[in-house]
């Protein structure tokens, strides 16, 4: 799914890169690029990134959350809201049959929605667990997201949202 989206991210384009072991996939895919600039609160994924000279990385400040190393905050929401750029690259707690995009930190829906606003572009890679994963947290629904990566065809409620709304949808 990581090397999937990485292809349609253009040499020389602009991105957020979100919290997750999704992104963190992703950051290693986008390693076959030249002259990214990404924004992200993922230490890891900026561990990874920093490998290559001609990246521009920018890691937002706030507080980091010891089990996996994301930055979440006011600090961070201010940040990410200072931006607009090309591909906003989110990761996900779960997908309601609905079509409800789930997280279980507010603090962290409030960054992911802050990229969601300020990219042209969202993209979302998922497996196919998150499908009907629940989640307490509303960050907005499939409908907003561009294009979907995933492992799986997503169930019918959720390929009929993407459908409607003349989303991309790529499952390998």
């Amino acid at each position: 799914m990581a090397v999937a989206l990485a292809r349609h991210i253009p040499d020389g384009a602009t991105l957020f890169l979100d919290i997750g072991t999704t992104p963190e996939a992703i950051a290693r895919a986008l390693l076959e690029h030249n002259d990214l600039r990404i924004v992200t609160n993922n230490i890891n994924a900026a561990g990874i990134l920093m490998s290559k000279p001609d990246f521009r990385i920018i890691l937002a400040g706030g507080e980091v959350r010891n089990r996996d190393g994301g930055i979440m905050g006011e600090a961070t929401l201010d940040f990410v809201s200072q931006f607009r750029l090309d591909f906003g690259i989110l990761g996900i707690s779960g997908i309601d049959f609905d079509g409800s995009l789930l997280d279980f930190d507010y603090h962290e829906v409030r960054v992911k929605q802050a990229i969601m606003e300020n990219s042209r572009a969202v993209m979302l890679a998922v497996d196919h667990t998150k499908f009907g994963r629940n989640a307490m947290v509303n960050v907005g629904t499939v409908a907003q997201v561009d294009m979907l990566f995933t492992n799986a065809q997503p169930p019918e409620t959720i390929s009929s949202i993407l459908r409607d709304h003349e989303k991309y949808l790529e499952v390998v």
